[in-house]
């Protein structure tokens, strides 16, 4: 086992640096992380989605916990608005098994297995560089600590990025995605559309956008929230209210009545705009150092792989660490594996938000056959665990 003596920092507590901290002690190393918040990250309350043998690999590896709620639906269903009306179509049903998660709980499941890590809250690293005799070594304000391997797992503005790749930069979309999540009983009064969550995840289509809608568990109680994505443009400089108030307007202008009413007029829970953004690193580990979750790469959100990447991360970090001769061809095996899977989704991404927001379709002149026909071409003979097969003509 590699791993075994090997000391590794990581830079980032969230779910990408719980879940390698995680990898590194079960492949036998010691491993310490250093989250820059000192809040409680256990209440990001925004919904995830993850494949389905994806979380079950996570559930037997230890990762995660049987235990922890999700709410798995098998199929999609595409919506629009019908023409001049405000009735909702349903344009087709595609079998796309997800496993929709809530980050908090993802994320304080990851925490609690991570036994044996030394987690540092409200640390903030100011500094990575390679030591002269080997490893590299972690500055913050109250120390400067020496590591064989340190893992980057900071985010979009990652610190650890500067050491391999410093010109990477975020590169915008132009347009918005509003994240939000409401109460179950929002929808109470409209009986078709929670019939829809409970068995599928609803994406609806209009002119400029598109919008997704799936259930996700509540953060403890056992309880259920509707979680929502809203692609489009953002609002236009002449808009007086705040941004996050933007998004009633658009269900509002492009929503069938239901799910606009839904929207417009539910107690949210958590409500949050963001501009959308890509880039990746062309090769994501130099030993010492290693890139993982979004300081690695940033895929538009249509592919719904933020998380599931991370998670991936982990798990190609714990296999190489404990089948390579050394730190350094455990770094160069991982960089191998997965910096092509980043370019990959950041194309795929790319694709996705020039066909469902920047060049969409006539929704409204759309049923199973032309979903299917543009689905396939959209993703250009990319693989999407979100896109399976038409279920009905």
């Amino acid at each position: 086992m590699t791993g075994a003596g090997l000391r590794i920092g990581v830079v980032g507590g969230s779910v990408a640096g719980c879940a390698m901290a995680i990898a590194g002690a079960r492949a036998g190393a010691e491993v310490t992380v250093y989250e820059r918040s000192d809040g409680a990250l256990e209440d990001r309350g925004f919904g995830i989605v993850v494949p389905p043998p994806l979380h079950a690999e996570l559930v037997a590896a230890g990762y995660l916990d049987s235990g922890m709620p999700t709410a798995p639906v098998p199929s999609r269903v595409w919506l629009t608005r019908d023409r001049g009306q405000r009735t909702e179509r349903e344009l087709a049903r595609q079998d796309s098994a997800v496993t929709p998660c809530h980050w908090g709980l993802l994320w304080r499941t990851l925490r609690a297995n991570a036994e044996g890590v030394t987690y540092h809250r409200g640390r903030p690293v100011t500094g990575v560089l390679a030591h002269p005799a080997g490893g590299a070594v972690i500055r913050t304000a109250e120390s400067r600590e020496r590591y064989d391997i340190v893992v980057g797992a900071d985010g979009p503005r990652s610190v650890t990025r500067s050491a391999l790749a410093s010109g990477v930069r975020p590169v915008p979309a132009g347009y918005v995605v509003w994240r939000g999540t409401l109460p179950l009983d929002a929808l109470a009064e409209h009986p078709r559309q929670l019939e829809l969550v409970r068995t599928a995840w609803v994406t609806l289509g209009f002119r400029g956008g598109h919008g997704v809608f799936y259930l996700i568990p509540g953060a403890a109680d056992g309880s259920r929230l509707l979680a929502y994505a809203i692609y489009g443009p953002p609002p236009p400089p002449s808009w007086a209210a705040g941004r996050e108030e933007y998004v009633r307007h658009v269900a509002e202008e492009h929503f069938p009545a239901g799910w606009a009413e839904i929207v417009g007029r539910g107690a949210h829970t958590s409500l949050a705009c963001h501009d959308v953004t890509d880039f990746h690193v062309p090769r994501v580990a130099e030993p010492p150092f290693l890139l993982a979750g979004d300081a690695a790469s940033i895929t538009r959100p249509h592919t719904a792989s933020g998380a599931t990447k991370a998670l991936q991360d982990a798990l190609c970090l714990e296999r190489v660490l404990r089948t390579s001769s050394s730190a350094a061809q455990a770094l160069h095996r991982y960089a191998d594996e997965r910096s092509g899977e980043g370019a990959r989704l950041v194309a795929l991404g790319r694709r996705l938000g020039h066909a469902m927001v920047e060049r969409t379709p006539d929704w409204a002149s759309m049923g199973p056959r032309e979903v299917a026909s543009w689905s396939r071409a959209t993703l250009d003979g990319a693989g999407s665990y979100l896109y399976g097969s038409v279920q009905r003509e």
